[in-house]
């Protein structure tokens, strides 16, 4: 008799396994490719592993896959007009599923995303920008609805008064029902005013 199989499963360890790949690369240990980016005369290197690049980006995919083998375990790939606190973001984020920018460098993630063709950080900026815009545009509604409100009631303060004021003047001549008039009462003042 055999018995039916169960799912073995970690929630914590595609959590732990990313930390660890963080630390590992923080450390210099284990790395197999450098990055080295450069914009305006600004250059900077960066140890990493292949297989986490490939992993979240197709540009690097592409790249591993078809580099020629060289004479050493590390390989180097230098990025043109890439900033690089940019690319320390990137790399980040790709390590750790995470990162904190500043919103005016939300944009400037998104196109490093799409130059490196990384689908989830594509994916975060372009929700983060929908978030964004939705707030201003909240934003923006609430103002305006403030201003309207603020100009119907600057232009309505003496209106409101003498239509209350006139309702008034109504009610005292003519008793309505529900106010303490019976509908026999209505019926003798009309004749009256006949």
């Amino acid at each position: 008799m055999e018995s039916s199989p169960v799912l073995l499963e970690s929630k914590s360890s595609p959590i732990n396994l990313l930390n660890e790949m963080q630390q590992l690369r923080l450390l210099g240990h284990l790395c197999d490719v450098t990055v080295s980016v450069e914009y305006q005369g600004v250059r900077a290197e960066f140890p990493a592993h292949k297989a986490v690049l490939a992993a979240t980006s197709k540009f690097f995919k592409e790249v591993f896959l078809n580099e020629k083998p060289v004479d050493g375990p590390r390989s180097n790939v230098f990025l043109n007009e890439v900033q690089v606190a940019d690319f320390a973001s990137f790399l980040e984020f790709v390590y750790t599923a995470r990162v904190e920018v500043e919103e005016d460098r939300v944009q400037r993630m998104l196109e490093i995303a799409e130059k490196l063709k990384c689908l989830d950080l594509s994916e975060t900026c372009f929700q983060l920008k929908k978030q964004m815009l939705e707030s201003v545009l909240l934003e923006l509604q609430n103002f305006s609805e403030s201003q309207n409100s603020e100009k119907e009631s600057a232009a309505c303060p003496s209106t409101v008064p003498m239509a209350e004021a006139e309702r008034e003047s109504l009610d005292s001549s003519v008793a309505t029902p529900g106010r303490g008039a019976s509908p026999e009462g209505l019926a003798a003042k009309s004749k009256e005013k006949m």
